[in-house]
């Protein structure tokens, strides 16, 4: 995983929780980095998971929701970072819709190695889409919280429901109407 994850995650922590927290979960979790990250470095997902697990403890928040935040948290990175990708799109559901052919594409440029989930388009209208989301980090809240952030940035709305296809969380259907 690649440590622009790590360091913003561990940035977002500090923001909503404190230094505190940040040094609480890095030294209960037994990471081979020792929670030294740089955001072009590669990271296991392994330690992701226990900072997650870790703040979960600590916050009363679940995972889901953790998830859910950093991503909205993220999105306003990747707004500040690659406002050129982003003005490339003039609709929240052709952009989304793109994900895997052209901004996972333009993510592998920057990071070769990056581990990017796969997103299959099933069917898509102008105000609807289906996507299936592939993953072996079930990171699904993640992607759904960047979707949020998408219609919130091209100022409009939309319901997304998630479908779990295979129970632990690694293939799930993403269902999205524009409101």
């Amino acid at each position: 995983m690649k440590g622009i994850v790590f360091t913003e995650f561990l940035d977002l922590v500090e923001t909503k929780f404190g230094l505190e927290m940040v040094d609480k979960i890095i030294e209960q979790s037994e990471l081979d980095s020792n929670g030294i990250y740089t955001s072009v470095g590669t990271y296991k997902f392994s330690e992701m998971l226990q900072l997650l697990q870790h703040l979960s403890t600590h916050t009363g928040i679940d995972i889901d929701t953790l998830l859910l935040v950093y991503a909205e948290h993220f999105f306003s990175v990747l707004e500040a970072s690659y406002p050129g990708l982003l003005a490339t799109y003039k609709d929240p559901i052709e952009m989304i819709s793109s994900i895997e052919n052209h901004i996972h594409v333009e993510v592998r440029k920057i990071y070769p190695d990056a581990e990017l989930p796969t997103f299959i388009v099933e069917e898509k209208t102008e105000n609807s889409l289906i996507m299936i989301y592939k993953s072996s980090r079930a990171m699904h809240h993640f992607g759904l919280g960047l979707m949020n952030k998408t219609f919130e940035h091209f100022n409009s709305t939309a319901t997304i429901v998630l479908e779990k296809i295979k129970e632990d969380g690694t293939e799930v259907k993403f269902i999205i109407n524009k409101n």
